[in-house]
C-alpha cells in the first residue's frame, strides 16, 4: 500500500508540474510592432490585439493566440519573382481586349490584412480568393478596353478601374483584406511580328503627334507675328489719323484768318494770295513790281538787286569755333 501511494503521489506531482509549466508558458505572449494578434477562447475569436508589448491570457487549452502581420503584402499575378529570377505564366495572363485582340497582361497588387478575425475565419483560403478576384477584375477591365489603351496611354485608367473592381469584390467576399494599390507590370502582344508591327504604328503615331505639335507651334508663332504687325499698323494708322486731324485743324484756322483778312481788305488779300500761289507754282520765275503811268513802263528790279548785293563777311570767331 505504501508503494502504491507513493506511486500515486509521484504521478500527481508530475501532473501538477506539467500543469504549472503549461500555465507558466501559455498565460503570456508578446506582440511585435509589425504584428497583430487574435485571442481564441475555445476556438471562438475575440477582439484583435494591435498594441505591441507583453500581454496575458488564460492558459492553453482555454485560450490560444493567432498572430498575423500588419505589413503590406504583394500579390504577383502572371509571374513570380524569386531569388532574382522571374518566371512567367503566359496561360494566366493571356486575355482578349474589347476590340478582339489578344494581349498578355500581368500586374502586382499591394494588400494588407485589416480585419484579422474575418481573415482567419470567413474563408478557408483568403489569398486564393484574392488571386481569383484579381484575375477576374483584370480580365473584365481588359475585356472592355481597346488594345491601344492597354498598350499605350490607357494603362493608368485600366489600373484605376481594376483597383476599384477588385476592392468591391474583396469587400463583397468580406475576407478582412484591403487593396492598397494595383500596378500593371507588362502588357504586350503574344507574337513578335505583331509586337513589331504595333511598335511601328506607335512610333508613327508619336511622329505624327510631334509633327502636329511643331505645326501648332509654327502656327502660334505666325499668329503672334501677325497680331504684332496688326497692332503696329493700327498704331501707325492712329498716328496718321491724329496728324491729319491736326493738319486739318491748322488749315481751317489759316483759312479762317485769311477769310477775315479778305473781308477787311479783299483786293490786297487777293493780290497777296495770287503772288503766293505763283511762288508755289513757279518757284524759279522772277517777279517784277511795275508801275504803268502812261507811255513809259517803269519797274523796280528787286530780284537783280538781291543777286548783286554782296554777302556779309563771315565771323572769324565763328570759324575758329567751328
Amino acid at each position: 500500500m505504501l508503494s502504491l501511494k507513493r506511486i500515486y503521489t509521484t504521478i500527481g506531482l508530475v501532473i501538477l508540474t506539467v500543469v504549472l509549466i503549461i500555465v507558466a508558458f501559455t498565460t503570456w505572449y508578446t506582440v511585435d510592432e509589425s504584428d497583430q494578434a487574435v485571442i481564441l477562447t475555445f476556438g471562438k475569436a475575440e477582439e484583435a490585439i494591435t498594441e505591441p508589448g507583453l500581454h496575458f491570457k488564460l492558459p492553453w487549452p482555454i485560450q490560444n493566440v493567432e498572430k498575423l502581420s500588419k505589413e503590406t503584402f504583394s500579390l504577383q499575378f502572371g509571374y513570380e519573382a524569386k531569388d532574382g529570377e522571374i518566371k512567367d505564366f503566359p496561360n494566366e495572363t493571356k486575355m482578349i481586349t474589347g476590340d478582339e485582340n489578344i494581349v498578355l497582361a500581368d500586374l502586382v497588387v499591394q494588400w494588407k490584412i485589416t480585419d484579422p478575425q474575418k481573415y482567419l475565419f470567413n474563408a478557408e483560403n483568403p489569398q486564393k480568393i484574392l488571386y481569383d478576384s484579381t484575375s477576374a477584375s483584370l480580365r473584365s477591365i481588359i475585356g472592355s478596353s481597346k488594345i491601344d489603351d492597354a498598350l499605350t496611354s490607357g494603362k493608368a485608367e485600366i489600373e484605376a478601374d481594376v483597383r476599384e473592381l477588385l476592392s468591391s469584390l474583396v469587400e463583397k467576399y468580406d475576407i478582412g483584406i484591403s487593396i492598397l494599390a494595383v500596378k500593371l507590370q507588362d502588357v504586350e502582344l503574344p507574337n513578335k511580328d505583331v509586337r513589331k508591327a504595333f511598335t511601328d504604328v506607335t512610333d508613327a503615331r508619336e511622329t505624327s503627334n510631334t509633327k502636329i505639335n511643331e505645326a501648332q507651334k509654327y502656327r502660334n508663332q505666325k499668329l503672334n507675328e501677325a497680331k504684332g504687325e496688326e497692332e503696329a499698323i493700327k498704331s501707325r494708322a492712329e498716328g496718321e489719323k491724329t496728324a491729319r486731324l491736326e493738319r486739318a485743324r491748322g488749315d481751317v484756322a489759316v483759312f479762317n484768318e485769311l477769310y477775315d483778312e479778305y473781308k477787311n481788305n479783299p483786293d490786297i488779300t487777293r493780290e497777296r494770295l495770287v503772288l503766293e500761289t505763283l511762288e508755289q507754282v513757279l518757284p524759279t520765275a522772277e517777279i517784277y513790281i511795275m508801275n504803268d503811268d502812261g507811255n513809259t513802263m517803269k519797274y523796280f528790279p528787286i530780284r537783280q538787286m538781291e543777286k548783286e548785293q554782296p554777302k556779309p563777311p563771315e565771323d572769324e570767331g565763328s570759324e575758329e569755333n567751328e
